[in-house]
């Protein structure tokens, strides 16, 4: 397979952009660097995230460092119990003096919408999000209303704190492309981030070194990055593996397979390569798969785990002998 000039050199300008883009984000987010490439990946792939780690390593930070960043806007949703639908997508607003209804629009209305304990809100307020993630809309009173692009959702949530949370539904969770951990940081890490306190640097001072219009460019790149038939098998074969482990009651689903596939091209993207490989598919499994994933009773009760059962899969499955399984 060969592959066009042009598109090596697009692929290039995508590497360059993102080594920029990852750099200005560790300035504020510190020993974190596959964390913070697997959430440039998931912009560029145009998935969204779920971070699920404890209160204190900087999930927010994470979020507004990517914000400013790439000079785009950014919306923070702090669900509660109390957290309404309309205060996520928008309202009609009665204008008395073009009597008319207005939409407002609601904060899920930007580049990046960070999510911060989005378990806290009650299923039905976290329901109002799934059209957005999905089809990149919301609809009120019938009438639809196009988000802007990129438009690409962080939620928090604590996997510690139980009390007054409402478990997010498997449909929901299918629709976060990658759940990431971010865990806390080494003590040298540390010392830099006391640092940062102490001299009141903060994630909104950060310079944008790219813009919304590039980044949209950056997607329309990584879109064009190839996945050969082989590779695509190989995806299939991984995710369809999930459905008959009997540790499993649910398996990854067809929108998973899609998720892998978009985060492997991504991933080569971010490598300057303008075909997708084994290697790729491999690196995004566990990010991707792993909380789509649910363990049977008995197997819980056993210790089994999802990581540990997408590294089973991995190591049995076949590998394309193609570099770039062509």
């Amino acid at each position: 397979m060969t592959y066009s000039t042009d598109l090596g050199e697009r692929v290039g300008w995508v590497q360059r952009r993102c080594n920029d883009l990852v750099r200005n984000i560790e300035h504020f987010i510190h020993g974190k660097t596959n964390v913070v490439w697997n959430v440039v990946v998931g912009l560029l792939a145009e998935g969204h995230i779920l971070v699920e780690d404890v209160p204190g390593v900087a999930k927010t930070s994470l979020a507004k460092a990517v914000a400013h960043s790439i000079s785009g806007t950014m919306h923070r949703i702090q669900f509660t119990p109390d957290l309404l639908p309309s205060d996520v997508t928008g309202v009609q607003i009665y204008d008395s003096e073009k009597r008319e209804f207005q939409f407002r629009e609601g904060p899920v209305f930007a580049n990046i919408v960070l999510g911060d304990e989005i378990n806290r809100a009650s299923p039905k307020t976290q329901s109002a999000l799934l059209e957005a993630m999905a089809e990149r809309q919301v609809t009120v009173d019938r009438v639809a209303y196009a988000l802007p692009r990129p438009n690409f959702v962080i939620a928090t949530q604590n996997p510690v704190d139980q009390q007054g949370t409402y478990s997010l539904p498997e449909a929901q969770l299918d629709r976060f492309m990658m759940l990431l951990r971010i865990g806390y940081p080494s003590p040298e890490h540390e010392v830099r981030i006391v640092a940062d306190a102490v001299a009141r640097r903060l994630p909104e001072q950060l310079r944008p070194v790219t813009t919304v219009e590039e980044m949209q460019q950056m997607i329309d790149v990584v879109r064009g990055v190839y996945v050969a038939p082989a590779l695509q098998a190989f995806i299939v074969t991984i995710t369809n593996a999930t459905r008959t482990i009997p540790q499993l009651k649910l398996g990854a689903s067809p929108r998973a397979s899609n998720a892998l596939a978009a985060a492997s091209q991504a991933r080569a993207a971010v490598d300057g390569r303008p075909f997708v490989t084994a290697d790729d598919v491999k690196q995004m499994a566990k990010a991707v798969l792993c909380h789509r994933l649910m363990l049977t009773p008995e197997a819980a009760v056993q210790e089994f785990t999802a990581d540990g059962i997408v590294d089973r899969i991995l190591a049995a499955v076949p590998v394309p002998q193609s570099p770039a399984g062509v």
